[in-house]
């Protein structure tokens, strides 16, 4: 079985749940390269074995996620010492570790009353992990339409929600500090591809910065946004040399990585 027929079983167990649950992390980025209004590019997407599902804890979510998956033939693994636990659930073996998480955003201090870590919530039947800064991928989310057509084995398409783009790069920069070394280098190569994917439509997220997502952050927060961007990429740095030695199937010059960056960042954040 390989990764889009697993993704295929994912999307037909979740299908009661499609208007809540948004793709986000490196699946979203690999949808993204599938969007009608992307451009097409010669190259494959950073590969991720793991999809990331986020939702909002404003509406409740009905019915049993986790029987739906079993279903499919997905399995629970469950990790840690938090109540409930960190749950991965997975696809067995053949599917060369393909699995599926769920997040939904972290308010507050992150401990409980009791002193215990606020880091996760059953919902639907299953444990989702709470994560700070997550909000803003569940801002303005595309839906697009996945099936035959751009290769998913679906019996017919479906409508999958689907991070910003835009929203998938700010956020980016909203957890620099708290990324490692090897996580950071990959997320400015994901925005080095996200640039490549709609650099044609900088105007429209110009506009939808300005009267949407910066708004929904609120100034300190769009203030991080700006000053963490315009510092990743005002000069060359060892971070920016090893996204540019990330992928295998092509040669990236980290310099274009740079001025790439600065600039279709600049026009859409005013820096």
């Amino acid at each position: 079985m390989n990764d889009l027929e697993a993704f295929a079983k994912l999307v037909q167990a979740l299908d009661p749940w499609r208007g809540q649950l948004v793709f986000i992390g490196g699946w979203s980025h690999r949808l993204h390269t599938l969007h009608p209004q992307a451009s097409r590019l010669d190259f494959q997407p950073v590969f991720t074995k793991d999809t990331d599902l986020a939702f909002h804890t404003r509406v409740p979510l009905e019915g049993d996620i986790k029987a739906a998956l079993s279903r499919q033939g997905f399995e629970e693994q469950l990790s840690g010492d938090t109540r409930p636990p960190v749950a991965h659930y997975t696809l067995g073996h053949e599917a060369g570790g393909f699995y599926a998480e769920f997040l939904t955003p972290l308010a507050g201090s992150g401990i409980k009353r009791s002193g215990q870590p606020d880091a996760t919530l059953l919902a639907g039947g299953i444990s989702a992990q709470k994560i700070r800064h997550l909000d803003v991928l569940l801002t303005d989310p595309w839906v697009m339409q996945v099936g035959p057509a751009n290769g998913v084995p679906l019996h017919q398409p479906v409508g999958l929600r689907v991070a910003n783009p835009l929203c998938f790069m700010v956020q980016k920069f909203l957890i620099k500090k708290q990324r490692t070394p090897d996580k950071h280098r990959q997320d400015l190569l994901y925005v080095f591809d996200t640039v490549q994917l709609f650099g044609h439509l900088l105007p429209q997220f110009k506009a939808d910065w300005e009267t949407a997502i910066a708004p929904s952050l609120g100034t300190d927060l769009a203030r991080t946004v700006v000053q963490e961007c315009a510092a990743s990429f005002d000069t060359l740095t060892d971070a920016i040399r090893g996204a540019a030695r990330i992928p295998q199937d092509r040669k990236v010059d980290p310099e274009e990585l740079r001025a790439t960056c600065r600039y279709a960042l600049g026009q859409i954040l005013a820096f």
